[in-house]
């Protein structure tokens, strides 16, 4: 019965540790976090030099409240995603990992401009880990793919 009980107990401390604590995110002087040297992060506005990390912004003509709203459509469709701020210039969205409950922190980024053509910057993250086997990549194409087939 005490084995039984040890293994329930380091089973539910491991699952709760597994949403890590949240790192310091937000936008300082137009950039978003730069990623940490593990390849679990991308992030639009690391230098294109940056292969592991860099990740094309996702573009749009119009406003950036037509691109937000649009956005926030994607996002509220998205599985296991949970909108946690939306200011007038930026998202930030967690998403959770279905068996782990992992945790990756979505950042989306609306930098003013006047000519009508919005380059939304973008960053995600796992807080937990080293490798994360390209899942943060393949959410923001993802993303990208469901925003841009949104009617205009």
């Amino acid at each position: 019965m005490y084995k039984h009980t040890s293994i329930l107990a380091l089973a539910m401390v491991l699952l709760m540790g597994c949403s890590g604590t949240v790192p310091t995110l937000g936008v300082t002087a137009g950039k978003l976090t730069p990623c940490p040297d593990s390849p679990n992060c991308v992030n639009s506005q690391q230098a294109a030099t940056d292969e592991e990390h860099y990740i094309e912004p996702i573009a749009f003509s119009g406003t950036s409240q037509q691109a937000q709203v649009g956005l926030l459509h994607v996002l509220k469709a998205a599985e296991r995603a949970s909108i946690v701020v939306v200011e007038d210039n930026y998202i930030r969205v967690e998403f959770t990992s279905q068996v782990m409950r992992f945790v990756d922190d979505v950042e989306f980024y609306f930098p003013s401009v006047e000519s009508g053509k919005i380059m939304i910057q973008v960053r995600s993250a796992s807080r937990v880990g080293h490798s994360d086997f390209g899942v943060n990549r393949e959410r923001i194409e993802q993303i990208r793919a469901e925003f841009n087939a949104l009617p205009q």
